[in-house]
């Protein structure tokens, strides 16, 4: 079990971490492949040495694949920046991952509409 303490350094640490990230993937990218880009949120591991960071990203599937994939391709870099930008000893490892909750959402509200519809008509 972790420290009541620790967690507060991790959890203040990754906010921070998400903070710059924001800046990073705002404008000092160049790789083409990134669109538009937001980080809905961030996951540190255990022990500070990994974070999973959640995005969501404007454009078709196409687009969504290539900005992952450009964000994997650039996960040295924005390691780099953190630790300089944030003067950490070491940066964690970032994954990032492509974040569906909305989809879900707005699929799991269409089909409450659909059940709301059919019960209107069976009245």
């Amino acid at each position: 079990m972790e420290h009541r303490g620790n967690r507060h350094i991790r959890e203040r640490r990754g906010e921070a971490i998400r903070e710059e990230l924001g800046s990073i993937l705002a404008g000092e990218l160049g790789d083409p492949r990134i669109g538009l880009v937001t980080i809905t949120d961030l996951i540190m591991g255990e022990g500070g040495k990994s974070a999973r960071v959640f995005v969501t990203v404007v454009g078709d599937e196409k687009d969504v694949a290539e900005t992952v994939e450009g964000l994997q391709a650039a996960s040295g870099y924005i390691r780099h920046e953190l630790a300089e930008n944030l003067s950490l000893r070491f940066a964690p490892e970032l994954v990032f991952l492509l974040d569906k909750s909305q989809e879900y959402g707005t699929r799991i509200d269409e089909l409450l509409h659909r059940v709301e519809k059919r019960k209107k008509k069976n009245k």
